[in-house]
């Protein structure tokens, strides 16, 4: 069958990576696995360390916290200029969202450790959000906390 003189050649994925044959070659995980040897954000990072890949997994944990503890912020004080209140809840809210797609990218790498770390990180900051509210809400008039 003639395609117009098209060449119509469909590469064959080999067990789980891909690569270029003219570019270095990238391996790329397409399913979940264990081990320290990933790179999350950035080329070469964390590298085969041992203690740069629990650095990496405290990055991420720490990353997902910070996602949720930056969605329940207060609200803007009342008399603060409209304009002052929106330009500070617009910047809290682009890195909110600038660690939401670095979490993402993280967990693209497809690394159980890393989406292990992005999830307790996120379990941790909504537990926190929650407790403090609850522990406001259930102060006695007189500061002290209900038993």
């Amino acid at each position: 069958m003639s395609h117009g003189g098209m060449n119509m050649f469909m590469p064959t994925p080999n067990s789980g990576s891909m690569s270029n044959d003219g570019m270095k070659s990238m391996d790329m995980h397409m399913s979940f696995y264990w081990g320290k040897h990933v790179t999350v954000l950035f080329s070469g990072w964390p590298d085969s360390s041992s203690g740069m890949y629990v650095l990496a997994l405290f990055f991420v944990l720490l990353l997902g916290a910070a996602i949720e503890v930056l969605s329940m912020l207060p609200a803007v004080k009342l008399g603060t200029r409209p304009v002052v209140g929106a330009l500070t809840q617009a910047a809290v809210y682009t890195i909110r969202m600038c660690f939401a797609y670095m979490v993402m990218l993280s967990v693209m790498s497809y690394n159980l450790g890393i989406f292990i770390a992005a999830i307790a990180g996120h379990a941790i900051g909504f537990f926190i959000i929650k407790f403090r509210a609850l522990a406001k809400e259930s102060e006695q008039p007189d500061g002290i906390p209900k038993i």
